[in-house]
């Protein structure tokens, strides 16, 4: 007798293969989608510091080694407002300082944030609106009014003389 194939027995392969092959779409793509939106683990993200709050006020802090200082500066279009922390030496020029007391204020006195910064930078997602930000180094004070729009990003960089 010769052997023959069945039509009905190819089909039923034929569809079994194209089941596996869709029902397992599905998983290939969400992994394969999901790869192109996780960030790597050496990204500017990973480097930068926990988010801190003071009220509806979300700020971070940091900068210190070149990772990391290149981390804040990536991220600083995403906030608001971005501080940056030098002081003027004669032979080098600026040399970046943490560990300054750092306040942000309404323009009505109310304190918003009071933080002493771990590096550099300090990025702060803070509402529109107007504030006085102050920053201390060495015994000297200096404050800045700020003006946080819609549209724009503030940067502004506290430079102390020796």
């Amino acid at each position: 007798m010769k052997a023959r194939s069945t039509p009905r027995i190819g089909a039923a392969f034929a569809l079994a293969a194209v089941v596996a092959v869709v029902a397992g779409m599905p998983a290939a793509w969400a992994a394969n989608s999901g790869a192109a939106h996780t960030a790597p683990a050496t990204d500017a993200a990973s480097v930068l510091p926990p988010v801190q709050h003071a009220g509806d006020v979300a700020y971070l802090s940091g900068g210190i080694g070149s990772d990391q200082s290149a981390a804040f500066k990536d991220a600083m279009p995403r906030y608001p407002l971005s501080l940056e922390f030098a002081r003027h030496t004669a032979s080098n020029g600026n040399e970046y300082l943490a560990n300054v007391p750092v306040t942000i204020a309404d323009t009505h006195g109310n304190t918003l944030v009071t933080t002493t910064t771990r590096g550099p930078f300090l990025l702060v997602s803070i509402p529109h609106g107007r504030y006085v930000v102050t920053a201390s180094h060495d015994g000297k004070t200096e404050r800045r009014t700020v003006e946080i729009g819609a549209a724009a990003h503030i940067h502004e960089a506290f430079i102390w003389s020796m």
